[in-house]
């Protein structure tokens, strides 16, 4: 193994780091099953006090040591981001910090129609929205809430205003939504949307009780295919994990992200920073360096450097996740999607 580049984001594996996620919340309108399982037979995990989120300068600042370091692109999750007052206002402040090239945003669309076109104003470039399901029965019981038709008009508003691309994010459980792929897979005919489908994971205290959910990315990718051939897509920068294809005549895309059966991590290029303050090098290992205390200790730049360097030096060569017994602890909705 080589040891880490201290001018840059690479990490032991040579891997660049130029990417960062960053939780503005974990505050959310929804509690889906597999994100967020407040809801009574679901489990809980209670959300931390506000004061111990970390304030938009707090965060604007770590930003701006990240960029210093390469990071070229943002994108803001939760919980739900729009649920958090003056998200726009941060998002201007974050568009006119030299270096970062995109800014991205992950929703779970309830508060998106009313919130477009400041968004778009403010300097956001992509919209990711949560989407399991296009049945509003079945969207109330995944998520706790009646609202399928205020994410769909999200939805609309961002292809009218402009927003490229706009994904759909959906998680497919077996048993669950599983016989909704090629239905979700047809809107890429019908719109210029890509359409993402995303391995369940096991996140919570005991996978081995939720692998019966789970659905390999080259299943979903088989049944895609009765829709018609699709066309690998070339990778282009800002690119996520997806394996991405297109129904041939659609507008839109599709793409597989395959975190338990086909690891992507050799080409990983990002890191999360949670709500409360803590980098992690990994959506899927609790590793993590706490930072918020430091800032608010009077920690100097070159010192928040480090421990950059400190959670990079944590990156592993791959996730270690597994159905038999090693699952993530935290829940979903206290590190961000």
């Amino acid at each position: 193994m080589n040891a880490l580049n201290k001018n840059s984001l690479t990490d032991a594996y040579q891997r660049q780091i130029n990417y960062l996620r960053v939780s503005v919340t974990d505050q959310c309108n929804l509690s889906c099953c597999y994100c967020a399982p407040f809801r009574p037979g679901h489990g809980g995990t209670p959300l931390p006090p506000k004061d111990r989120l970390m304030s938009f300068d707090e965060m604007l600042r770590l930003v701006k040591i990240g960029v210093d370091l390469g990071i070229s692109k943002v994108r803001l999750t939760g919980g739900e981001p729009l649920c958090r007052r003056g998200v726009t206002r941060f998002i201007e402040k974050l568009s006119r910090i030299p270096g970062i090239k995109d800014i991205g945003l992950t929703t779970n669309g309830i508060l998106l129609e009313s919130m477009a076109r400041e968004l778009r104003d403010a300097g956001l470039n992509r919209i990711n929205v949560s989407l399991d399901t296009l049945g509003t029965a079945r969207f109330k019981q995944i998520t706790g809430k009646d609202a399928w038709h205020r994410v769909w008009d999200g939805i609309m508003a961002a292809l009218a205003l402009g927003f490229s691309p706009v994904k759909i994010n959906t998680v497919v459980m077996k048993g669950v939504n599983d016989d909704e792929v090629v239905d979700m897979a047809r809107l890429s005919l019908l719109y210029p949307l890509h359409v993402r489908f995303i391995e369940y994971m096991p996140i919570g205290p005991d996978p081995r009780t939720i692998r019966g959910y789970f659905i390999s990315g080259t299943e979903l990718k088989n049944r895609v295919g009765q829709l018609g051939k699709l066309i690998p897509m070339v990778r282009a920068p800002f690119d996520g994990p997806a394996r991405r294809f297109k129904i041939q005549g659609a507008p839109g895309e599709v793409g597989f992200i395959s975190s338990m059966s086909d690891h992507f991590c050799s080409r990983c290029n990002r890191m999360r920073l949670t709500a409360t303050g803590a980098l992690r090098p990994c959506l899927l290992a609790d590793d993590e360096v706490e930072l918020v205390r430091r800032l608010r200790e009077g920690c100097s730049d070159s010192r928040l450097r480090e421990l950059f360097f400190k959670a990079l030096s944590m990156k592993q060569g791959a996730h270690g996740l597994d159905f038999e017994g090693h699952g993530l602890k935290t829940k979903m909705v206290q590190i961000g999607g």
